[in-house]
């Protein structure tokens, strides 16, 4: 597993129950693109990482190859609290995590992807 997988992934591990983070958030925090967070989640080694807590930055759940949502992903969030209005989408605004605590992000820093 790469460097920056270990780095995304322990950032999304932090997530908490209820609550969701972008793509672009976790890219930001990790100093990466929003599409390689993507990849990572597409490839999540376990159920260990909540995978089904990375959305698009619209609040919705991101269409997969063939077109459509994932249907699982959208079931573990309901199942978790999340709220989806009529349109499909989470409230950021309500839903949103504020991201890591500085300290314990500052120790998981891992070397910058080259």
């Amino acid at each position: 597993m790469s460097r920056l997988y270990e780095k995304i992934y322990a950032l999304v591990r932090a997530i908490p129950s209820g609550r969701v983070g972008t793509y672009g958030q976790i890219a930001r925090l990790c100093g990466c693109s929003a599409r390689q967070v993507g990849y990572a989640m597409a490839s999540t080694p376990s159920d260990e990482i909540p995978w089904q807590r990375v959305i698009n930055s619209r609040g919705e759940i991101s269409a997969r190859a063939d077109g459509n949502a994932d249907e699982e992903q959208y079931l573990r969030l309901k199942q978790e609290g999340v709220v989806f209005d009529t349109r499909g989408r989470i409230d950021l605004a309500v839903f949103q995590w504020a991201g890591p605590d500085g300290a314990w992000w500052s120790e998981q820093q891992l070397e910058p992807p080259l």
